[in-house]
């Protein structure tokens, strides 16, 4: 009997290795994995739909659910995760010494609706007294010139959002002090050129990452697995199907993090940076499913919604296939 053949647009991480070479296969279905970077699989499906699956922003999808043929479903795994406080960066002329001076000034964003900069508007203004609406945003391409919104946004009049001017960037206006500092997910090449005209807002970040685990008890989550709409209605059995090949494939990573006969991965102490990791933050540090994930996904819904980006709180169950949600026991 023939499979199910779908496409799975999605990077090449290590807890989806197993998919992409297909030592792990969704039970029913033939797996077409393409093996694309986050911006060009984001654009492509949620501009044209071009995948019957793929990665997608958690913010991004946040946003569709709010289009009345909401057009796709997600599965609780998360192929990203990544605490956000390394990426602020700042001119360092700006007079930003700390998080509330970023208060009254100009600050740049790829897409004001990208999951990293959600994450980081929510974090300054609950543990920075930095309200969102508190600076002007200013939007645009970050290492290339006329980058938009991949989703249109109707944002309440309180938040100043302005899209930069045609043929500039916004790591080019950083150095040159034109914005005053950055929200985004790629370290800016401005940084990289280490002139010292630009440099993070936490330079201790790894410090202040840790310390913000162990307040909160949140890992933020990025991206999340979607499917089109059409191809879920039509085959509703391949929910769970996916999410059961996602934490087998991320299943498998575990184990090789914690194979100490030869490194796998190019890090001299991986082996003692993942057990400082499990002392932190227990065995399963980076959780799949619904339930390990309610409050840290329950927090970014209410960001999402208070920025202005979703019009009606979602709560975390909404964004699931319902088929994901529990299991069979024996």
């Amino acid at each position: 009997m023939s499979k199910l053949k779908l496409t799975l647009a999605c990077w090449d991480y290590d807890r989806t290795r197993a998919l992409m070479d297909g030592s792990v296969q969704p039970d029913g279905i033939d797996l077409n994995y393409l093996n694309l970077p986050v911006e060009e699989t984001f654009f492509r499906m949620l501009r044209n739909r071009e995948f019957d699956v793929s990665e997608m922003s958690l913010s991004s999808y946040t946003v569709s659910m709010q289009k009345p043929e909401r057009p796709f479903v997600a599965i609780p795994a998360f192929p990203s995760r990544i605490f956000r406080h390394s990426c602020i960066y700042i001119n360092t002329a700006a007079g930003i010494k700390e998080p509330k001076d970023l208060i009254g000034k100009r600050i740049g964003v790829p897409e004001y609706q990208m999951t990293a900069a959600v994450w980081i508007r929510g974090i300054l203004s609950d543990h920075y007294g930095v309200p969102v609406d508190s600076v002007t945003y200013l939007s645009g391409g970050q290492e290339e010139p006329n980058r938009d919104e991949k989703l249109k946004l109707d944002l309440p009049p309180n938040i100043k959002l302005v899209p930069i001017s045609p043929g500039k960037t916004l790591t080019q206006m950083l150095h040159a002090g034109e914005i005053d500092a950055l929200y985004t997910a790629r370290m800016p090449s401005s940084f990289l050129r280490g002139d010292g005209k630009v440099k993070r807002l936490f330079e201790n970040y790894g410090e202040v990452e840790r310390a913000y685990w162990r307040e909160t008890k949140r890992f933020p989550i990025m991206h999340t697995v979607a499917m089109r709409r059409d191809v879920y209605e039509a085959n509703r059995w391949i929910a769970q199907c996916l999410m059961k090949a996602f934490t087998e494939s991320q299943r498998r990573t575990y184990e090789s993090l914690r194979e100490t006969a030869a490194l796998k991965g190019m890090l001299p102490w991986l082996y003692a940076q993942v057990e400082e990791t499990v002392r932190e933050m227990g065995d399963d540090f980076w959780p799949y499913g619904l339930q390990a994930n309610y409050e840290t996904l329950e927090t970014f819904l209410r960001y999402h919604h208070e920025q202005g980006l979703s019009k009606r709180r979602v709560k975390p169950e909404d964004l699931f296939a319902p088929e994901t949600l529990e299991s069979f026991r024996i």
